[in-house]
């Protein structure tokens, strides 16, 4: 009688495994570009994703590279201060999309440009994405909102 508990007890506990495993490859089949990474400017020059990899790409829209192409096209370069990523984007912008703007986009690389497939931007004056705020500080360039505001003796880059 004991034997028979601790089998049924085994099969239970290894078809509760069995289906967990089940359960995290059907989600990774499923949702491939769930996981997608983020990634700054200097990261992707640094290490150059595949054309296929599906990944996010946050930083500020340098000043002077907004162009506004045929259609709906267009195309500009994000930067997080230590170097700057050409983005083609096609499609609507966020009405808060603009230069010098935190932004993150979701797309992959093409040649030597992101091509991104949804753009996000900043929802207010001092909002600015959490991942680009730690990529400007790891690169020891972010600048509080408040203290670009004031223009006083804080509105060098702060450092970690």
């Amino acid at each position: 009688m004991k034997n028979l508990k601790k089998q049924r007890r085994i099969q239970i506990i290894l078809l509760a495994a069995a289906a967990m495993v089940a359960s995290f490859g059907a989600f990774y089949y499923a949702a491939p570009n769930a996981l997608q990474y983020f990634r700054s400017p200097t990261q992707v020059l640094a290490e150059h994703p595949s054309d296929a990899e599906v990944f996010r790409l946050g930083g500020l829209v340098e000043k002077g590279s907004l162009v506004r192409g045929a259609g709906a096209t267009v195309t500009f370069r994000v930067t997080d201060n230590g170097a700057s990523v050409p983005v083609s984007f096609t499609g609507v912008l966020p009405d808060l999309f603009g230069e010098g703007q935190g932004m993150v986009g979701t797309g992959h690389m093409q040649g030597g440009t992101f091509v991104a497939s949804e753009i996000l931007a900043k929802h207010d004056e001092n909002y600015m994405p959490k991942e680009v705020i730690d990529a400007l500080k790891a690169q020891g360039t972010y600048v509080d909102p408040k203290d670009r505001r004031e223009g006083g003796a804080n509105a060098a880059p702060a450092s970690n």
